[in-house]
């Protein structure tokens, strides 16, 4: 989930170009977009100079509103990645999502994770799969938080997948780890506890309205946490780990120690309901945090105020991972 907010919050805007432009050395970036029937999310290619028959990867945000770079407080995760990736010879795609770039698109009707993230994604693989530059047969999808917990199901969708990469991925019911964020921080050294009491206390009413939820109220437009039930009625019935146990794909799944959004006990959840399955790989890193950024100590909100840059091991071993990939 989002660290910007425990709470899913949706919103939208886009626009798009063909320029192309140089950036670092190694690599240029060229303007694109995503289409999904009517609606069109600005993207940027990052593409290693030279490249041909590279391998590729689309990069699936967390929940919330996010920009193509997932922005959080004074990091770009995404930016991070698509540079770190791309510098090793991977062709990235990240766009904004759909809730950043389009919120009137939500207006008024139900919707489901599909139309908040699945379906976008599914476009943008079919977009990097067309790319000149792109070995159509090694494209790749990286989810984090949210991105993560949906990315079996876009590999479920998906034409002619390579693999998953799952960064934090959720396990759980969102309700579920809302609380526990939330109880998570009124421990922080200094929280203000009644503050946080009090914050408890009225997501409470919410929180069970979303638990007590049946088929029966999927056409309602009442928005609980900005979702309707349709939405949270969707993630009920959606089992993440089943999914991927389904899949005949390769998966490498990371998760930060550090993390208190989505904890070590989604990660174990991945680790034993994917035991035994050999073309899953799993990393884990002490002094991550959600988003994938070094520290030390409990981890809190406060940090993703400062500047960082995802660790270089991670994105080492995520294009280490790729170029493993059977050729095809």
């Amino acid at each position: 989930m989002s660290p910007r907010a425990p709470i899913l919050v949706l919103a939208v805007l886009l626009t798009s170009s063909s320029a192309m432009s140089a950036q670092s050395v190694g690599f240029v970036e060229r303007d694109t977009a995503i289409v999904t029937g009517k609606i069109r999310l600005p993207a940027t290619l990052s593409i290693p100079s030279g490249a041909s028959r590279a391998p590729a990867i689309v990069l699936v945000h967390g929940s919330g509103p996010n920009d193509r770079d997932e922005t959080v407080g004074a990091n770009k995760p995404f930016h991070d990645l698509a540079q770190g990736l791309a510098e090793r010879g991977i062709v990235v795609l990240r766009y904004e999502k759909r809730s950043k770039a389009v919120p009137l698109s939500f207006m008024g009707r139900p919707f489901t994770a599909d139309d908040e993230v699945v379906d976008d994604a599914l476009s943008a693989v079919v977009l990097l799969r067309g790319v000149a530059e792109v070995d159509s047969n090694r494209v790749v999808v990286l989810g984090h938080s949210l991105g993560g917990m949906l990315a079996p199901r876009i590999g479920e969708r998906a034409v002619a997948l390579a693999g998953l990469v799952i960064l934090a991925g959720a396990t759980r019911p969102l309700p579920d780890m809302l609380e526990e964020q939330i109880t998570y921080m009124r421990g922080l050294p200094g929280a203000d506890t009644a503050a946080y009491d009090k914050a408890l206390a009225g997501l409470a009413p919410s929180l069970a309205g979303v638990r007590a939820l049946t088929p029966a109220d999927s056409a309602s437009r009442k928005l609980v946490f900005g979702a309707p039930a349709a939405y949270w009625l969707d993630l009920a019935a959606y089992h993440p780990v089943k999914v991927a146990a389904s899949l005949p794909m390769p998966m490498l799944i990371l998760q930060g120690g550090r993390d208190y959004q989505v904890t070590m006990v989604d990660f174990e959840a991945w680790r034993e309901g994917l035991a035994g399955n050999t073309a899953v790989e799993f990393r884990e890193y002490p002094s991550l945090n959600h988003i994938f950024i070094a520290g030390s100590g409990p981890s809190s909100p406060d940090e993703y105020g400062v500047a960082g840059s995802v660790d270089a091991q991670v994105i080492a071993d995520i294009a280490t991972w790729i170029d493993g990939l059977p050729r095809r």
